[in-house]
């Protein structure tokens, strides 16, 4: 039994792992200008991490495998798959005016730097402190709505600035001190893992459209940031 936890210990700190590889084929699918791929791998990505850490809590994977820091571990993966990935695509995509690419993803990189590695990054209370560095999914975003660059250069701006002001964000797969709501957690969690859906669907419509799905995705992102807000200014009474 000891040896079997040990095991599957090892085995889901592989699966954090191949998040690497898969961000690495992602910036192989960059430099090849198949964006529309790049997407797909870094939502693959994202899927990886929306789920180890459930795994890994399962298990107590650090009493099964206590030689790794899986939380290390886990940071690497995140910082080169939320920020150097969507870094690299907004200096090859036509997504930003080519003289102020380099200084926005100089910016980018900085303010996801100080973000990872605040001591509170994931609070106590398992909310994200600053703008949790959702770089690859506002690289989704700006893709998909085809904005003109001055506008998507000042949306990454104000969001990088953002990592720097003290807003508590939903950790999406840690909802303990969101409600008390055992009902609301689920349906939290359930809203997500629609969302993760309907953005799926976005990437196979493309270059089409759907307005349900973009009302779907927008009105989750809005109610993301307003629940967000309100936690931040409200919390949990039972978690303070």
């Amino acid at each position: 039994m000891i040896i079997a936890r040990q095991v599957t210990g090892w085995f889901i700190h592989l699966f954090t792992a191949t998040g690497a590889f898969v961000g690495l084929w992602a910036l192989f699918a960059i430099h090849q200008n198949n964006y529309l791929l790049a997407l797909w791998l870094m939502l693959i990505a994202i899927l990886i991490d929306a789920v180890d850490g459930c795994f890994a809590r399962m298990i107590d994977i650090k009493a099964c495998v206590p030689t790794i820091n899986g939380e290390l571990l886990d940071n690497i993966v995140d910082f080169f798959n939320y920020t150097m990935v969507p870094c690299f695509f907004l200096l090859v995509a036509p997504l930003l005016p080519l003289h102020w690419r380099a200084f926005c993803v100089a910016v980018i990189a900085v303010a996801s730097a100080y973000q990872f590695t605040q001591i509170d990054a994931k609070t106590s209370d398992h909310f994200f402190k600053g703008f949790p560095s959702y770089w690859n999914i506002a690289v989704f975003y700006l893709f998909f709505w085809q904005m003109d660059g001055m506008t998507n250069l000042g949306i990454l701006l104000t969001l990088a600035v953002l990592s720097f002001i003290p807003i508590k964000y939903i950790y999406p797969s840690r909802l303990e001190c969101l409600t008390d709501s055992y009902l609301l957690r689920t349906c939290m969690l359930l809203m997500t893992v629609l969302w993760g859906v309907v953005t799926s669907l976005l990437l196979w419509c493309y270059p089409g459209t759907n307005h349900l799905l973009v009302m779907l995705s927008v009105g989750y992102v809005l109610f993301y940031l307003g629940v967000s807000l309100y936690r931040t200014w409200v919390p949990l009474k039972a978690c303070t």
